[in-house]
């Protein structure tokens, strides 16, 4: 008597037969197999985001819509995404459109999901929002936003759109409050300026430039950060005024700077031709 062949006939000669005769997925014949387009090894700091592409949307979001929507389309987990310029200055692409102004960078960015906040707010000219949240938690008009941008400024940077908020925070009278900074010379900032060295390596390097009356450390590929003084040839970079450097003064020309985070991190001496 000839009996019909069962589901699990079919797969015990599943071998011989060959999978694809018997409309089987492939993982019935053995070890699943990666697309041939995915890479061998995962992006740096995997599984976290991929760091070139945090870089590349908060850099965008400044201003360039077509490449924020090409990229959150892309992988859409990047709206919230945050970006650190330097020494903790974190920014999301919220944040950068916030104070550039890029109102539709900004409204694209929250229908994705983006975390909405109190400078993106004052920007997109929401004055009902901007004073619940500073009613709901008094001061934080007085708040720094991305690289110690004021609540007034991002308002500002809405344009006519903002004008309510604007004005709403200029009668508030703190919202845009200046940084602590203390004055220094030209003489004194060209004395600090220079090339510093905190390792044996040709990339434990960084500069300090004198430019436009300014301190700035720049460091490999990473944004130029401005310095703010702060007296007693001490600076803060712009954003994080948590982090101090400190020069050490020698025969009127800086010879070292100590880096300070809540304690000393690394001191780098000047850097000999």
């Amino acid at each position: 008597m000839n009996h019909p062949l069962t589901r699990r006939d079919l797969i015990r000669c599943a071998p011989a037969l060959g999978v694809a005769a018997l409309g089987l997925p492939a993982f019935a014949a053995g070890r699943p197999t990666l697309p041939p387009e995915a890479p061998s090894s995962p992006w740096p700091g995997f599984p976290q985001q991929d760091p070139a592409l945090v870089r590349d949307v908060v850099g965008a979001a400044h201003g360039r819509e077509a490449r924020v929507r090409e990229l959150i389309d892309a992988h859409p987990a990047l709206v919230n995404a945050r970006w650190d310029w330097g020494f903790g200055d974190w920014e999301s692409p919220l944040g950068a459109a916030a104070h550039t102004g890029q109102s539709a960078i900004a409204r694209f960015l929250l229908e994705r999901g983006a975390h909405a906040d109190l400078f993106a707010s004052a920007m997109l000219g929401r004055l009902d929002a901007v004073k619940a949240l500073i009613a709901a938690e008094p001061g934080s008009q007085r708040r720094l936003g991305p690289h110690g941008i004021t609540l007034l400024a991002h308002a500002r940077a809405g344009g006519a759109d903002a004008g309510a908020v604007t004005d709403y925070l200029v009668a508030l009278g703190d919202a845009d409050p200046p940084p602590p900074t203390q004055p220094i010379g030209p003489d004194r900032l060209a004395a600090l300026a220079g090339r510093y060295a905190f390792g044996p390596g040709p990339e434990d390097r960084f500069s300090i430039t004198f430019e436009k009356s300014q301190l700035q450390f720049v460091f490999r590929d990473y944004a130029p950060r401005r310095l703010h003084h702060l007296g007693a040839d001490a600076f803060y970079p712009a954003g994080v005024p948590s982090v101090r450097f400190a020069f050490q003064i020698v025969s009127g020309r800086a010879e070292s700077v100590t880096l300070h985070d809540h304690g000393p991190a690394l001191t780098a001496r000047r850097d000999q031709p």
